[in-house]
């Protein structure tokens, strides 16, 4: 099982949204979930959904919503994953709207005016971050605008690590079929533009080492030439130009200038003592930068 399918990775991306939402709301407690399947692991894209649990919390004073299992539509966490919406109370336990299994935890927080929005990808609850006030008063349009831009940070988070996870499974299949090295040169040019987008340093070591064996590959009629150095972004654009790519789309790929691309391959051709982009490919493959 790799990081990525474990359960430390969404929530390195729960952690660092409750510090956000706090932040910017200035509500004294945050607390955040995923929805879990039946066997107690994060879904993936394609995992059944089960029960919210809400496994990270932050200014809490007491330990009563730590772990909380909270069953869709029961509870607010419940009524917002259920209607895929961000949900809100004044004073959680006068509430008409909810239902109240998990009052007594709530008291015991101290929690009035609380608001649930749900993290959604592709189409689907993935989670919930909760904000809190221990008093009942109406949260305001700021307040709610904020969690919401927590919560769609943290969906952008699980598609990156979603595209992250499939992109290792396929470099850790073996390069078989007429194909095999073109699947594996794309393989190490995915995962070197993805990797650094991602902020959790264990899943970013993770596809640094994917593309590094990848990048140690190379097809038996080649063999590596005396040790060159290359910047790690000088690499990048190589692995984008082996594919075909113009600067253009380098760019685009890697989340770079235009003009900062031609620097890059520049530099690199250089290096490499290379006069054109298809050389400097080559001579990267010698050199055993690139599969």
């Amino acid at each position: 099982m790799t990081g990525y399918e474990g359960r430390g990775a969404e929530a390195y991306e729960l952690r660092s949204a409750l510090v956000r939402l706090r932040r910017d709301t200035g509500l004294p407690v945050a607390l955040g979930g995923l929805v879990y399947d039946r066997l107690g692991s994060p879904p993936g894209p394609s995992r059944q959904r089960g029960r919210l649990r809400i496994d990270e919390v932050s200014g809490t004073v007491s330990g009563a919503l730590k772990g909380v299992a909270v069953s869709t539509g029961s509870g607010l966490g419940g009524k917002a994953v259920a209607l895929s919406r961000p949900c809100a109370v004044v004073d959680y336990q006068e509430a008409r709207h909810i239902s109240h299994e998990y009052d007594a935890l709530v008291a015991a927080e101290g929690l009035r005016s609380v608001l649930a929005v749900p993290v959604i990808v592709r189409r689907k609850v993935r989670g919930v971050l909760y904000g809190a006030l221990r008093s009942p008063q109406p949260l305001g349009e700021r307040i709610l605008t904020a969690a919401v831009a927590a919560a769609r940070d943290v969906e952008q988070a699980l598609v990156v690590r979603d595209e992250a996870h499939d992109l290792l499974v396929a470099a850790r299949e073996p390069a078989v079929g007429a194909d095999a090295w073109e699947r594996v040169r794309e393989a190490h040019s995915a995962l070197r533009a993805l990797a650094p987008r991602i902020e959790d340093p264990r899943l970013r070591a993770e596809l640094t080492e994917a593309y590094g064996t990848l990048a140690a590959a190379s097809e038996p009629a080649v063999r590596p030439s005396p040790e060159v150095r290359l910047a790690p972004r000088e690499v990048d654009v190589l692995a984008c130009v082996a594919l075909g790519a113009t600067n253009a789309a380098a760019a685009e790929r890697l989340g770079l200038g235009a003009e900062t691309v031609k620097g890059y391959l520049r530099s690199a051709m250089r290096k490499l003592g290379a006069h054109s982009r298809w050389e400097a490919v080559v001579a990267a493959r010698r050199a055993g930068l690139l599969p």
